[in-house]
């Protein structure tokens, strides 16, 4: 089949009808792409009850509009769906007093405060404005809340409201100074008219008694021309720690909204591109006692001027070079930790994204102490490290923090003794520590991991002093853990490759039973027999193992073509024994397979779940190792699955649209055809917090871009390529394929396809966009591959 492109009033569109393409399996693509509709609506933002006998979630067994919020009762398995009156009188997450006899938490702009014993509410205001960000202070007898960017105190037993902080924009006004003829005609006046001096000394009298009467004000604090965020107060209430960022002057993208309830087109004001100019922070600390501020300076800090290592690529051969900046490079600070006794703990992190330092501050003059630096010649990242990833840390007592760092390779446990500067390492091994929080009495660290395999994840405990992970939950799968507020008992997702997550309730001890609470899957679902697809590895070309998901037809079926599915995010895992958030692309696999082909799903390079090395694999070069795995997996297909290698095809979306369409470009001979969705056809053109830590910034590495675009390789095109995207795509963009369809035109190549959906983002939400998507899809593999 040729493929052509259309060109109507500029813009690319294939709307052709489709013609009746043969589908051997029970499956239909119509169906399987409602998405819930199908297969079940999942239960989903777990938590509890405050005395830990319910768990809320969101679920809708039957099938209404939108979703509701239910409650099962643990103890008889009673599950019913709450009344406005129930949500109404539902608590919110929030912070406890330190003996944890008490809660506090915003709801609906108010702020609450919760008797933990008896579980009575007061309601502290009651206003209009909104009140946010509630805590204790250190001795339990107030709380702080957020009101218009300042805090107020409230006393828990007077009941009475003080305002501790008064922001203001511009600078302290000054007393004007008369000039001197000024001076002079005045002094003259006065002379010369009793009157005139006698008014004057009655209006100095009288501004004295207003003064020496009135009560004492809050004195503003002036922030100039900076806008304030962030604000935290320390136990005592004597310091608040607060940020202050500008907002930079950049050109920000637009995207069009064609098809609007009005009729007349949107723009929609999205982001910046990479290599545009960020956001200015600093950090400052206000003493209440005093009302004098200081800034915290990072401009002395280890390594802060240090250059990165790819500037060594431009240098020019007679150049001098120097390691570091003359300046400091800027930082993004996280929010303060605070120490029972005001320590406190800050994690700053480079705008270059290359260090992270974890320090302690000095409240009373906002000097810095190193507690641990961490530096990565590609970027800082990692389950509670970084990068679309906030940093687990905090204090253990007074002396100790615990924090997570990848200084071994994967995410691990770490404790160092502010004091003495003794660090100890509670964790090791080829494994991630991916999410990690303490216990009440902070003796254990409740923890998620991979430690059984890098396709598992587990519960485990682990003492405070390190020894033994202790592993509560046992089921192959995967398990999301929400623990009860009394620590006794845990909510519990699981879920199985071919088994979408349930809800489920243990006891919070090992190999504890765990009881199934809900049946979600709709009886269209549960008729099929959806398959158990085996994890595999296949050796990459530099020695590497490369894990995989394999979908086999049955031998009678095999039409000797296989597929790659290629996943997005880059930083994603989609190979594991749990439920795939690409359940929609796991149901047309098994529809795939159903019709003879063979499906290779890969955790390529970039990959996540499988520590530092293979997270960084595509520093500077997408399109190098996340694309070599690609090709590897294609020849293990053709080695050892009786794959014809003039049968092979592949797709994805966003990133697995990029490598698509990199495949069908730098690999023409590798891939008989491609789809492309929603996919990245110019890194240049993408967002800065995703793209900068992978290749720089276009100005400083224009090598890493140019390699890394598919663009610059578009007239490599042999195959059969069908790309498909959303209009109104403020994520990757609608201007990236329309710029790619430009140039394959001027390039004169013709087997290509353009399929637009005016009305869809970067996630689709209409089935029927998803089925019109899957059946192009579908209708490109069947007659290029399956003949």
């Amino acid at each position: 089949m040729k493929y052509l492109l259309f060109l109507s009033l500029s813009l690319f569109l294939s709307f052709s009808g489709f013609t009746q393409v043969k589908n051997t399996s029970t499956l239909a693509i119509d169906e399987i792409m409602k998405g819930e509709d199908f297969v079940g609506y999942l239960p989903t933002n777990i938590s509890w009850s405050e005395n830990s006998n319910d768990i809320y979630f969101s679920w809708n067994p039957d099938n209404d509009t939108i979703r509701s919020t239910y409650k099962v009762n643990t103890t008889t398995k009673a599950i019913e769906k709450m009344t406005f009156k129930d949500l109404k009188a539902k608590t919110n997450q929030g912070n406890f007093s330190s003996d944890f006899t008490m809660k506090v938490y915003a709801k609906s702009g108010d702020i609450f405060l919760m008797n933990t014993h008896n579980y009575s509410i007061k309601r502290i205001t009651h206003t209009v404005e909104k009140e946010s960000n509630p805590v204790f202070s250190g001795d339990n007898k107030s709380i702080v809340y957020k009101k218009s960017n300042n805090l107020y105190q409230w006393d828990i037993n007077s009941g009475t409201t003080k305002q501790l902080t008064y922001f203001k924009t511009g600078k302290e006004p000054r007393d004007k100074k008369p000039s001197s003829q000024e001076e002079w005609l005045e002094n003259d006046q006065l002379a010369l008219f009793d009157i005139l001096t006698e008014r004057e000394h009655q209006k100095q009298a009288k501004q004295y008694r207003r003064e020496q009467s009135a009560l004492k004000q809050l004195e503003p604090t002036y922030i100039g021309k900076w806008r304030i965020g962030n604000l935290t107060i320390s136990p005592s209430l004597k310091y608040v720690v607060y940020k202050l960022y500008k907002t930079p002057n950049r050109k920000n993208t637009i995207v069009p909204d064609f098809v609007t309830k009005d009729g007349y087109t949107k723009d929609l004001n999205a982001r910046s591109k990479v290599g545009s100019k960020q956001y200015n922070y600093q950090t400052w600390i206000l003493n209440l006692n005093t009302n004098k501020t200081y800034q915290v300076k990072t401009n002395e800090i280890e390594g802060i001027k240090n250059k990165p290592d790819f500037l060594k690529d431009y240098l020019e051969n007679s150049e001098e070079y120097s390691n570091t900046y003359d300046e400091p490079r800027p930082v993004n600070f996280g929010n303060p930790l605070f120490s029972k006794d005001d320590k406190t703990l800050i994690n700053i992190t480079s705008q270059d994204y290359k260090d992270r330092w974890i320090m302690t501050i000095n409240l009373e003059d906002g000097s810095l102490n190193l507690v641990d630096h961490q530096h990565d010649d590609a970027w800082i990242g990692g389950p509670g490290i970084g990068w679309f990833s906030r940093p687990e840390m905090g204090w253990l007592n007074q002396e100790t923090v615990w924090y997570k760092s990848e200084k071994t390779g994967y995410a691990h446990l770490y404790t160092t003794n502010v004091t003495s500067g003794k660090t100890s390492a509670l964790t090791k091994g080829q494994f991630e520590i991916q999410t990690a929080t303490l216990s009440k009495d902070k003796s254990t660290f409740y923890i998620t991991s991979n430690k059984v395999s890098p396709h598992e994840t587990h519960f485990y405990h682990l003492s405070v002093n390190g020894g033994k992970l202790h592993q509560i939950t046992t089921k192959k799968g995967g398990h999301e853990v929400t623990i009860s507020p009394d620590e006794t008992k845990l909510a519990i997702r699981y879920s199985y490759k071919n088994k979408p997550w349930e809800l489920y309730v243990m006891d919070n001890t090992p190999k504890a039973p765990m009881t199934q609470l809900t049946n979600s899957t709709s009886e269209d679902f549960e008729s099929y027999s959806w398959k158990d697809p085996e994890i595999i590895s296949f050796k990459a070309r530099d020695g590497a193992k490369v894990p995989a998901t394999l979908f086999k037809p049955n031998p009678e079926k095999s039409n000797g073509a296989a597929i790659i599915f290629v996943h997005g995010a880059g930083y994603l895992q989609n190979v594991h024994q749990w439920w795939s958030s690409y359940y929609r692309e796991y149901m047309f696999h098994n529809l795939l397979a159903d019709n003879g082909y063979t499906v290779l799903n890969i955790d390529f390079r970039a990959s996540k779940g499988y520590g530092r090395d293979w997270r960084t694999a595509i520093y500077r070069h997408m399109g190098g190792k996340d694309l070599t795995d690609q090709i590897d997996g294609a020849k293990y297909l053709v080695e050892h699955h009786n794959i014809s290698k003039d049968k092979l095809g592949i797709y994805g979306g966003s990133y697995g649209g990029f490598i698509t369409l990199m495949a069908m470009f730098k690999t023409p001979d590798t891939f008989k055809s491609g789809a492309a969705l929603r996919s990245v056809t110019d890194w240049a053109h993408y967002n800065h917090g995703y793209t900068a830590n992978i290749l720089n910034t276009p100005v400083e590495d224009p090598k890493a871009y140019k390699r890394s675009s598919p663009i610059y390789f578009a007239d490599g095109l042999k195959g059969h390529l069908l790309m498909l995207h959303g209009m109104v795509d403020t994520n990757v963009q609608f201007q990236d394929v329309v710029r790619l369809s430009q140039r394959l035109i001027e390039l004169k190549k013709d087997r290509w396809e353009l399929a637009v959906f005016p009305m869809e983002g970067h996630g689709f939400i209409e089935s029927s966009s998803w089925s019109d998507e899957y059946r192009r899809i579908f209708k490109l593999f069947q007659e290029t591959l399956n003949n």
